[in-house]
């Protein structure tokens, strides 16, 4: 497991665990990142770079297949939480998109509720670097 944490492999375990993590599949990235932040291979900023990255577009990977799914259904009175949250807090609440079991559905339902991709990108972008930056903040002593 080092060998793939060392210098360039390091950057796409970490996009490519990144980017996983973020659709429906399970997983996750943080172990990842630690592991490479610990080698001290890369720099800390391409490392929380490439987990960002790779985890945004997984992210969008699920507002893209929420566009293609048909809307049924949105005038139901009760829905899923992620809708829920999405109709009563907008698109603030895609900064949030980085949290464990509900953060893939708020990307998922924010393509099925045709929001603003650009905006939503941008949303699900910043909450995911909060996050990397924040473990690694934690990770190096710095927080």
């Amino acid at each position: 497991m080092q060998a793939l944490l060392e210098g360039g492999s390091a950057l796409w375990v970490l996009f490519s665990t990144g980017f996983l993590s973020a659709t429906l599949l399970p997983g996750g990235s943080e172990a990842n990142l630690i592991a490479a932040l610990k080698l001290g291979d890369n720099p800390v900023w391409q490392l929380v770079g490439v987990a960002t990255l790779g985890n945004t577009l997984g992210g969008m990977t699920n507002y893209w297949l929420g566009r293609i799914l048909p809307d049924k259904t949105s005038d139901q009175k009760h829905g899923h939480k992620a809708l829920q949250w999405l109709k009563k807090y907008g698109y603030w609440t895609l900064l949030f998109s980085w949290l464990p079991v509900i953060g893939d559905p708020l990307c998922l339902a924010a393509g099925w509720l045709r929001m603003r991709q650009g905006l939503c990108l941008m949303l699900i972008l910043i909450g995911k670097a909060i996050r990397y930056t924040a473990l690694t903040l934690i990770v190096t002593g710095l927080l």
